[in-house]
């Protein structure tokens, strides 16, 4: 994993490095940008699906506790000192999800959209920010949906008591995964 990461960071500054960060980047470094950035986030929705699906089949509680804990862990697993991945929405059940800076107006914009597409960024300072929308599943509606049972109802308002993250039907945009490239930091 960390190899992967320190192969999209440095194809990244490659592409600042050789003026294609500043301003407006042209549609081959766009598209690579995006393609790397796709590919950052992938071991880590592949690994939080995979541990979903297995929380969902001792319960909702259980997927629950899934988001809460282990998904934290697997961003952390699956970044690096120079890249970071993670998840946010605009309707957020766990605070520690609230979105950068950087990434409220791109969460704004594909909210607003019928369809989003992923979008890559240039931060500044040799950081590059990749997101990707999230669309609800029919799985995800037990824990998101307009209804959900009372024993996990309970479960929720214990540990979210600010949860917003209700009320999706199958389709609905839930929010961005999202990766930030950072540059390695300077050796002395």
């Amino acid at each position: 994993m960390r190899s992967l990461a320190l192969f999209i960071l440095t194809t990244f500054i490659v592409l600042l490095v050789s003026g294609c960060g500043g301003g407006e980047a042209d549609t081959a470094s766009t598209e690579s940008w995006l393609e790397q950035g796709a590919a950052a986030i992938r071991p880590y929705k592949v690994e939080l699906k995979a541990a979903l699906t297995e929380g969902m089949a001792e319960g909702p509680e259980a997927a629950l506790e899934v988001c809460r804990v282990k998904a934290p862990h697997i961003a952390d697993v699956v970044g690096s000192e120079t890249l970071t991945v993670g998840r946010t929405s605009h309707k957020l059940r766990n605070p520690a999800n609230a979105p950068r800076a950087w990434m409220k107006p791109l969460l704004e914009e594909a909210e607003a959209k019928d369809k989003a597409e992923p979008r890559a960024v240039d931060l500044g300072g040799g950081r590059v920010g990749y997101v990707e929308p999230i669309y609800v599943g029919a799985p995800c509606l037990t824990c998101h949906g307009e209804v959900v049972g009372p024993a996990l109802e309970g479960k929720i308002a214990e540990l979210y008591p600010e949860d917003k993250a209700r009320g999706f039907a199958e389709g609905d945009f839930r929010g961005l995964f999202w990766a930030e490239f950072t540059p390695e930091p300077a050796k002395e």
